[in-house]
């Protein structure tokens, strides 16, 4: 007798294939769902419900075998599964009619699984600050830029290198969004081990700097190279790319095709420049990712306090009054409940009502004791006004205006002195005239600190191409203007807190307080 074959179950609709997750026993049916994967893994096609009772974890495992057999069949009603009948042990008639049956893995089930997989993945993931995807990605664009000065740039070669950008590109996103989700989360206390956290604090922080010291060198670059690249050169090498992943379209849907990769392609381009580059107004995500990790290092400071107090044993305010309510309801009487009201809140009889010069000498005559019964206490003399108005004012002699002059002319002549230091700071560094940096003599404290502001502000102007550059100091009284010089030479300035070295430049500096015209 030859057994009628069984009908696949109906197709599951909707997320039925979800549904076990939030069942009465979803933790069963997560390991049995784990074990068909791992015997797919094996290239095992069908388990029986032996084979899936003996593979589950022994603290998980059901006594019973029935429970995984229902296990198994509710499964199979969700489309996770499929059964079919076990007909490879049967022996005889009463063995046919038995209800055996061996499972396998639906289509549904699987793709149930690698969306959880994808899902935990995601969830666990903790991102990186990646330094090296940046430098990455300026080698792309220079590539970009060598094939933008092609006559007919190859299309392989561009599909490939703006792929590998694209890729590159997301990947750094992508991983920067997961790392300062999951570093707020550590700066908000929370899943944070205190022991951990001041162990790798230091390394934390040195791991910042260093990201955002990359990002400051070479986020310029690649907005400079992105800027480049818009100037007619990457339009024609995203049509390449887009006609490139297009050519395997059907004839009819060829065009369509194109247009969809190009607009793709465009997209995910504009989607780099908005991140590198600020424009209309809105800051690029690259400056607003820098100002994120450089909050967050005052921030994890501020967790390490938080660490250190907690260790230390200190109390919030919450604490000490659910402290001080307990200690109240086990007091053994009322007097005991009085005498922790007057030691928690310090409220002893009212003689503080009023203390003023002559109370303090009548008190330091005559000395009375603290534990003095309010009765047995000398009384005090309160003038009726304060009960009618509810204040009280003396009155006397007003104070004298205090002569502040003095202190005027003191700060006037400070304030002279600096100046006069000062423009002293700025005769000692005008050049008159471009000079190397080298030919600068010793200078002293406050000209040398002069000139490393302007320096400052010279080289915040600076970009990978520049090779001149001009800044003015944040008050408007001087101005330097810096020239690169390509002979390799090092100037060296001589000062009392050290010796400062770095590459040789033409530098003028401009006193704008004399009324130099020279612009």
């Amino acid at each position: 007798m030859t057994p009628k074959p069984t009908p696949d179950p109906p197709a599951p609709t909707g997320y039925a294939p979800f549904a076990h997750l939030t069942a009465l026993n979803s933790a069963l049916y997560r390991q049995i769902m784990r074990a068909f994967l791992a015997a797919k893994e094996r290239f095992a096609v069908h388990l029986r419900p032996e084979d899936v009772h003996a593979v589950l974890p022994v603290d998980e495992r059901p006594a019973e075998l029935d429970a995984v057999v229902n296990a198994l069949d509710s499964l199979v009603k969700w489309g996770n599964l499929r059964a079919d009948p076990d007909t490879a042990r049967v022996t005889a008639v009463e063995d046919f009619y038995r209800k055996r049956f061996v499972y396998q893995l639906t289509q549904a089930g699987e793709a149930a699984e690698e969306a959880l997989s994808a899902y935990d993945e995601a969830l666990g993931r903790r991102g990186a600050l990646q330094a090296v995807a940046l430098h990455d990605i300026v080698t792309q664009l220079r590539a970009l830029l060598v094939l933008g000065a092609e006559e007919e740039p190859d299309p392989a070669k561009t599909y490939l290198a703006l792929d590998a950008l694209t890729s590159r590109f997301a990947a750094l996103a992508e991983n920067a969004r997961a790392f300062m989700g999951s570093l707020q989360r550590t700066i908000d206390l929370h899943d944070v081990e205190e022991e951990v956290f001041l162990a790798y604090k230091d390394r934390l922080i040195q791991y910042l700097e260093r990201f955002i010291q990359d990002l400051i060198t070479l986020g310029g670059r690649i907005a400079q190279l992105i800027l480049e690249l818009e100037d007619g050169v990457v339009a024609p090498l995203l049509r390449t790319a887009a006609a490139r992943e297009a050519a395997d379209a059907a004839p009819e849907d060829a065009e369509h095709a194109e247009r969809e990769a190009y607009a793709r392609w465009a997209a995910r381009w504009d989607g780099l420049g908005d991140w590198f580059i600020s424009r209309d107004g809105r800051e690029s995500q690259a400056r607003l990712l820098r100002g994120r990790a450089l909050g967050a290092i005052p921030q994890l400071l501020a967790v390490v306090r938080s660490l250190n107090e907690r260790r230390a044993g200190r109390s919030d305010r919450s604490a000490d009054f659910r402290t001080l309510a307990r200690w109240f309801a086990e007091a053994p009487d009322d007097d005991a409940r009085h005498r922790l009201w007057r030691t928690a809140f310090g409220l002893y009889p009212a003689r503080h009502l009023t203390v003023d010069a002559d109370t303090l000498a009548a008190r330091a005559a005559r000395p009375v004791p603290a534990a003095t019964p309010w009765a047995e206490a000398e009384p005090l003399r309160i003038s009726p006004q304060l009960r009618r108005t509810g204040s009280y004012e003396r009155r006397g002699k007003p104070r004298k205006v205090e002569d502040r002059s003095e202190a005027r002319r003191h700060l006037a002549e400070l304030a002279a002195k600096q100046a006069a230091e000062t423009a002293g700071a700025r005769a000692r560094l005008a050049t008159g005239g471009a000079v190397r940096l080298s030919a600068f003599g010793d200078l002293d404290p406050l000209a040398f600190g002069l000139f490393l502001q302007l320096l400052g502000d010279a080289l915040a102007t600076w970009r990978p191409d520049t090779v001149r550059t001009s800044a003015t100091s944040n008050d408007g009284s001087m101005e330097i203007r810096l020239t690169a010089l390509g002979d390799g030479t090092t100037a060296e300035i001589t000062t009392p807190g050290g010796t400062f070295r770095g590459p040789d430049h033409l530098v003028e500096i401009i006193d704008l307080t004399e009324g130099d015209d020279r612009r």
